[in-house]
């Protein structure tokens, strides 16, 4: 995780007001300059930002109906722009309301404003005077990395507008392809002309923006292999005039490499310890799905294995359960741990007498894999217990040959946070081959942006699996796993079946390792809304989000 600490960048302010001085700066009058200040329009007209990171949203606005919503990333800090005609030696104002942590608000080459931490909506505000021969600034918002979604709406730049320029610049050449992979594209395209001089080229995949450029050409990243794009592109002058699009360019990308081999699992948790749980059979007729997360082996009278620490693992109702999936095709992981209970890591004092426990459970049930859930301050944030949760999966990979085993643990929207980075270390230190390392990505905060934080903390593991590893993009991915959660989370976020859908399209076409939610029990419509542990607290259909689950193929 990069620090998290504010880098100024005003070098350039000097530039942008070291004429002021000699001269008396125009008063800027009240008018707001910014194209879709607002975001009303539903779109990012007028709006720039980079890495396809931005979007805009209904909840949560300061003002109308819509705001913009930025997905920080580990690598980008999702910085949105428009350039606007100004008048030289003029003073401008600039202001808006933002939301996050690390939001920063600014003119490009000149000063900014910032807050570190914003709960909701706070307004930000920065004047400044142009140069003596300026007619044009860039306006920009940006996060900062690893800090999560930021939320803005409502910019305003007031002053007087610098230009009464009307007229659009001419369409460019029609883009021809120049080069391609099974996740990019390069194009470029003949220029444009302008009555005063085009400033920026905007490059469109269909109708979504995907970068813009200043110069002739360039690459559009982030696409799927094997697949069919359509690009135009439209020039722009310093007055903010658009020119029509030119004539469209349609490319295949190249087929990506075959998956790599290994361990693939869409595996729902069901719980049989509350939230009236299903008939896993009603399930898996109704969704397709086969595989089944069991929670939770906890802890009984010192290292004893048992069911939430009370059910014994053969004779009682999880038995006959795992019987049932079995009948019906099926298969079960057991979930060893979770937030809370009295857990088998720091109740068997050894590593040995760990793996015993968890040899236990392998017998009683002939596993093809096992899961450790380590969280807590007692397991996840312990050392000597994570070690000894570490080299216990060690013992029995290695005496149970085709045993596949699982960390799951939380994580940061940018990844795995310290203690998650020392379990990967670890895991390599200690030769363990661990098949998968599942994250939980959620309870990162309310109004969280379930999508965008998901990928950004699986991307964020994927680096840190490589660095470790060193391991390709490829199997990196294929030893990654992603548990959610369906609905409303305890912290009031909302993983939607449309959120969830894309989580698991995305899952495929990165051939990660495993797909889990918590929980089938809650995955029922609620009538009275609201967290509960018998329904998701969202609209959906009986099943919906394990029948979006069955369709992870990895």
């Amino acid at each position: 995780m990069r620090t998290r600490t504010r880098l100024l960048s005003l070098a350039g302010a000097g530039v942008l007001a070291a004429t002021a001085a000699l001269t008396v700066p125009t008063t800027a009058q009240a008018a707001n300059l910014l194209t879709n200040p607002g975001f009303e329009t539903g779109s990012l007209s007028g709006w720039s930002c980079t890495g396809g990171l931005g979007s805009v949203v209904s909840s949560p606005v300061h003002g109308g109906s819509k705001a913009l919503a930025a997905a920080v990333s580990s690598s980008d800090t999702a910085k949105c722009t428009q350039t606007v005609a100004v008048q030289p030696n003029t003073a401008y104002t600039l202001s808006g309301w933002v939301r996050g942590s690390y939001v920063y608000l600014g003119v490009t080459g000149g000063t900014s404003t910032w807050t570190p931490s914003a709960a909701d909506y706070t307004k930000l505000s920065v004047s400044f005077t142009t140069g003596a021969t300026q007619t044009s600034a860039q306006i920009y918002l940006n996060g900062w990395y690893g800090q999560g979604t930021y939320y803005a709406d409502d910019i305003s730049l007031d002053g007087p507008g610098g230009s009464t320029d009307t007229q659009a610049p001419t369409a460019p050449g029609t883009p021809l392809n120049t080069g391609k992979t099974a996740s990019t594209v390069s194009l470029t395209w003949g220029a444009a002309t302008d009555n005063v001089g085009v400033t920026a080229y905007d490059v469109y995949q269909g109708a979504t923006l995907a970068t813009t450029v200043t110069g002739t050409s360039a690459t559009v990243s982030g696409l799927s292999a094997n697949t069919s794009y359509t690009f135009t592109v439209r020039a722009r002058d310093a007055a903010g005039n658009v020119s029509p699009a030119s004539n469209p360019v349609t490319v295949i990308t190249d087929n990506g490499p075959p998956p790599p081999p290994g361990f693939k699992q869409a595996a729902p948790y069901l719980y049989n310890g509350w939230g009236n749980p299903p008939s896993p059979t009603t399930v898996m007729n109704a969704t397709g799905i086969k595989w089944f997360t069991m929670a939770f082996i906890l802890a009984q009278n010192g290292c004893n294995p048992t069911w939430d620490s009370q059910r014994p693992l053969l004779g009682g109702v999880d038995q006959t359960v795992i019987n049932q999936i079995r009948a019906a095709g099926g298969d079960v992981v057991p979930s060893i741990g979770g937030w809370s209970g009295n857990k088998l890591g720091p109740n068997c004092s050894t590593a040995e007498a760990l793996a015993g426990a968890y040899q236990k459970v392998i017998d009683a049930y002939g596993l093809k894999a096992i899961d450790v859930d380590i969280e807590n301050t007692d397991e996840f944030e312990n050392a000597t217990v994570q070690d000894r949760v570490i080299t216990a999966l060690k013992i029995v990979k290695n005496n149970n040959p085709g045993l596949r085993t699982i960390l799951t643990f939380g994580t940061a929207t940018s990844g795995p946070t310290s203690w998650g980075n020392r379990l990967i270390e670890q895991s390599k230190a200690l030769n363990a081959n661990i098949d998968v390392f599942t994250i939980m990505p959620f309870d990162f905060g309310g109004g969280a942006d379930m999508y965008g934080n998901t990928i950004s903390a699986a991307e964020g593991l994927k680096t840190k699996l490589k660095s470790v590893f060193g391991w390709d993009d490829a199997t990196a991915y294929a030893h990654l796993g992603i548990s959610g959660m369906n609905g409303l989370s305890d912290q009031q976020e909302l993983t939607s079946t449309d959120t969830w859908t894309k989580i698991r399209d995305w899952s495929n076409t990165k051939h990660i390792a495993r797909l889990a939610f918590w929980s089938v029990n809650r995955d029922r419509p609620c009538p009275g809304g609201g967290v509960q542990e018998t329904c998701s607290g969202t609209t959906q259909t009986d099943w919906q989000y394990t029948k979006i689950t069955a369709g992870f193929t990895g």
